[in-house]
């Protein structure tokens, strides 16, 4: 049984709820739904936020700082290891908090981007924070490489729930703790050793060795016949 110490307040329950319902529906959700959801009224829930507008920003906001929470802690860690199984064997918590996010993915427009931005600025932050502890490598460009890490992630999502069967809304826990392990082996290999094994093709793009062709390029050669010398076979291709 909780302390009176560790019940959340009325908005935070509602925050809480809105989330989840606006996952599992859809914007569309009624505050009405959602009021049911806390066990209060809809009026009360317009006492913490003017509108259902402002709830979906504050939504947002909850979200970010949920996951700026644990990402910090993570970087922040004086054992990375305990942390991370810690944060994975609390998959089922975040599962609102993902299909909330894909859920405003998936119905695009102003708010979708709004949080996407808001991600990035914190996932700045927290990258940063992993560079400082030397948990992490520092990267040319810190907003690339965040924008590369969350298309990684979030594809991954994205493209799991689309080629899912089921309404994201009707995906259980079992579909969200699949995708997430499925994801963690080869996203960690990645991150960890990396996928090409020399800098050639960095140091070729860094250079500027990699400008695209002009019209006034000339073709490339047709694949070599039989018998054709080094000088006649065009583009090594292996």
């Amino acid at each position: 049984m909780r302390s009176p110490a560790d019940i959340p307040d009325t908005r935070i329950r509602i925050l809480e709820a809105a989330v989840n319902r606006f996952g599992q529906d859809g914007f569309d959700a009624s505050l009405r739904a959602i009021a049911a959801d806390v066990g209060v009224s809809a009026p009360a829930i317009l006492k913490h936020f003017d509108s259902k507008e402002e709830l979906r920003r504050a939504c947002d906001e909850h979200v970010v700082d949920v996951i700026q929470k644990y990402k910090t802690e993570a970087m922040r860690s004086a054992d990375l290891r305990a942390t991370f199984l810690t944060q994975m064997a609390m998959v089922d918590e975040f599962q609102p908090l993902i299909r909330y996010v894909v859920r405003s993915l998936m119905t695009g427009g102003d708010a979708a981007r709004n949080l996407l931005t808001d991600m990035y600025g914190e996932a700045e932050r927290w990258m940063a924070e992993g560079v400082r502890t030397g948990v992490m490598r520092p990267s040319r460009d810190e907003r690339a490489r965040v924008k590369l890490t969350f298309s990684i992630s979030l594809g991954w999502m994205l493209q799991s729930v689309l080629m899912a069967d089921e309404d994201l809304g009707e995906l259980d826990a079992d579909f969200w703790r699949q995708t997430i392990h499925e994801l963690m082996p080869p996203a960690l290999e990645l991150y960890t050793h990396g996928l090409l094994t020399d800098s050639t093709l960095l140091d070729a793009y860094v250079s500027g060795r990699t400008e695209p062709l002009s019209d006034s390029d000339p073709p490339a050669s047709p694949p070599a016949g039989p018998g054709a010398t080094p000088d006649t076979a065009g583009p090594d291709t292996a």
